[in-house]
């Protein structure tokens, strides 16, 4: 695993439980064959370091959905359903 990616992985994504699903399952997903959104750096470069370069140069992000019960939570300035 290249430690450069991950170091700025973890910059980008500090919640490190996220960082390891959204690895995890975009990995999953290049593994069944759906095509990378960044050129390897060498043509044996593993899954997860690509995934890794997705995430330090912002092509792949986390969002979190609000509960139900957080999006009726008063003092939002916004309007929560679009959050939905």
């Amino acid at each position: 695993m290249n430690m450069e990616y991950m170091d700025k992985a973890v910059e980008k994504i500090t919640n490190i439980p996220m960082l390891v699903n959204l690895i995890s399952y975009r990995t999953r997903q290049l593994n069944a064959g759906v095509r990378p959104m960044v050129k390897k750096d060498h043509p044996e470069q593993d899954n997860h370091d690509i995934v890794l370069k997705e995430i330090c140069e912002g092509l792949l992000t986390v969002e979190m959905a609000l509960s139900q019960e957080e999006a009726e939570a008063p003092g939002l300035d916004f309007d929560t359903s679009i959050l939905l």
